[in-house]
């Protein structure tokens, strides 16, 4: 399905048709589907990647309808949505069994020249957090970059920034993050 048909559907979800963003998900799922897979590690036996776009359907399909502008402003939603949800996961799995057995994520493509990173959820959602403080446009860049997958230009497209500032503020979020991550290491 094209750019076009997607933009299509999400306006008639906007304007009252909520079954045409069913027809979304389902044009976009396996895109979806490889995002999740490609952002979940570890051995959970009941959180798997499709459970987690399964989730992120019930999340944005529910309530009131949701303003998407088109398939970037979609994959933007859903990389928020699939945050939210992941971490939500992990600190209820986390209260289970005080920090046993947390989705983990790699930020080993995010981190060139160091040694592959392997970290909680958790802690990327408070690195997350410490850059909103600083950054708010540093901490959408990587959730967009990261959660969703979308390239410098389309970032820059959807912020509306250059791709030059896209790619500074991808490179300085790295950078926080990596710096807060190593904080974090030393400390256990």
């Amino acid at each position: 399905m094209s750019d076009t048909d997607i933009t299509r559907l999400l306006a008639l979800a906007r304007d009252g048709e909520q079954a045409q963003l069913g027809a979304v998900f389902e044009a976009l799922y396996p895109e979806l589907r490889r995002l999740a897979n490609s952002r979940m590690y570890g051995n959970e036996s009941t959180f798997t990647p499709t459970v987690l776009v399964h989730e992120l359907f019930l999340r944005i399909t529910q309530g009131a309808p949701l303003s998407l502008a088109d398939r970037n402003h979609f994959f933007a939603a859903s990389a928020k949505a699939m945050r939210w949800i992941m971490v939500e996961h992990a600190r209820q799995r986390g209260a289970d069994k005080r920090g046993g057995r947390q989705v983990m994520v790699a930020l080993d493509d995010q981190i060139p020249d160091a040694p592959p990173a392997l970290t909680s959820v958790l802690m990327l959602d408070q690195g997350l957090e410490a850059l909103e403080a600083i950054s708010p446009q540093r901490r959408r860049v990587v959730e967009l970059r990261y959660f969703a997958g979308m390239e410098f230009a389309e970032i820059a497209a959807l912020l509306e920034v250059s791709e030059r500032t896209v790619y500074r503020e991808w490179e300085r979020a790295r950078a926080f993050l990596q710096a807060m991550l190593d904080e974090e290491g030393d400390d256990a």
